[in-house]
């Protein structure tokens, strides 16, 4: 019974150590290795959504797709449902752990029909034994995204980017999922449309158990949906916490400064609160700064940042981050 209960409250998803990085010509003969992902480590419990957040090219896309293998992590493992990640246990690991990409106008292929789009992971993974029963399924599917089924026979470019983001997530749950990566999947659609399609993806989670990797730099959006948040800066986590945590009591200097940055509705609030600037350019991946990667960006940066890169530690319970100086 004991170990009944130990599998069941493990992590679906457990990344340790990722590391991505890719060759880059640096001069005749020359290659310098850039450090899209360095180091990343966390868990993602069944019917748990954690959001990533982080500047443009910080590496949040590059993880969501290493972690899924679309990339060849450089090292590193994921660990998916107690199952080591590997050429034996890719096939079952594509069916059950899905992507939801960032851009409805690149990620349909515009030559085939809305309903051949959906129905692809069914063929892929032979889930449905008759034509009519596949039929059904996309019908079903696109019912459940709010298309409707009658639409099936069009192509992409007849529907708005609403529309095509959810024909997107349908075709993300034909396989039965359990895991979906999120990429920034409302960074391209209208503020009105993002509540609904965010509203949509909560609804399905508590319908269907899903766990979702919800990747973002609307710190707003993430704080609505997950359960708990990573900062991630220069292919580095540098905190992680409960999603209330982490927004009341941010540790890590570059998380106050991202979260200083949001907008506050109360005008009264907003006149009260201060905005943190960031001095400095982001640092080139393929020449960083030694030590800690925030440091030449940090008001609090002493000798010893420059000497160690510092290692995320628990500064409350649940709540770590990576500073020298807390």
């Amino acid at each position: 019974m004991s170990e009944e209960r130990t599998a069941a409250n493990a992590p679906l998803v457990e990344v340790k150590n990722l590391k991505l990085y890719f060759p880059i010509s640096s001069g005749f003969l020359k290659t310098a290795m850039l450090k899209a992902v360095d180091d990343v480590s966390f868990t993602i419990g069944r019917g748990e959504t954690l959001g990533l957040v982080g500047e443009s090219g910080c590496g949040k896309t590059t993880v969501g797709r290493t972690l899924l293998h679309l990339y060849t992590p450089t090292a590193g493992e994921v660990i998916f449902d107690g199952k080591r990640v590997d050429k034996t246990t890719m096939k079952e690991f594509r069916r059950r752990a899905q992507m939801v990409f960032q851009d409805p106008y690149s990620s349909l292929n515009p030559r085939m029909t809305v309903g051949d789009i959906v129905a692809e992971p069914i063929d892929v993974h032979k889930l449905c034994r008759t034509k009519q029963e596949r039929n059904e399924r996309v019908r079903e599917l696109l019912d459940t995204v709010g298309i409707s089924s009658e639409q099936a026979t069009r192509y992409a470019h007849e529907f708005s980017g609403g529309q095509r983001q959810r024909i997107g997530i349908a075709r993300a749950l034909a396989s039965n999922p359990e895991f979906i990566v999120c990429d920034e999947p409302v960074s391209a659609l209208d503020v009105s449309i993002q509540a609904q399609v965010v509203n949509m993806l909560e609804d399905l989670q508590h319908q269907m158990g899903l766990s979702y990797l919800f990747i973002a730099h609307d710190l707003s959006v993430v704080k609505h949906i997950s359960n708990r948040i990573a900062v991630m800066y220069l292919g580095h986590i540098v905190e992680l916490a409960e999603s209330n945590e982490l927004h009341r009591h941010p540790a890590h200097p570059y998380t106050i400064s991202l979260l200083s940055a949001v907008p506050i509705p109360d005008p009264n609030r907003a006149r009260e609160s201060k905005r943190i600037v960031l001095e400095g350019d982001v640092p080139s991946p393929m020449r960083l700064p030694s030590g800690c990667p925030f440091r030449t960006r940090c008001s609090r940066a002493t000798a010893k940042c420059a000497e160690c890169r510092p290692e995320l530690r628990e500064v409350a319970p649940g709540h770590v981050a990576a500073c020298h100086n807390l």
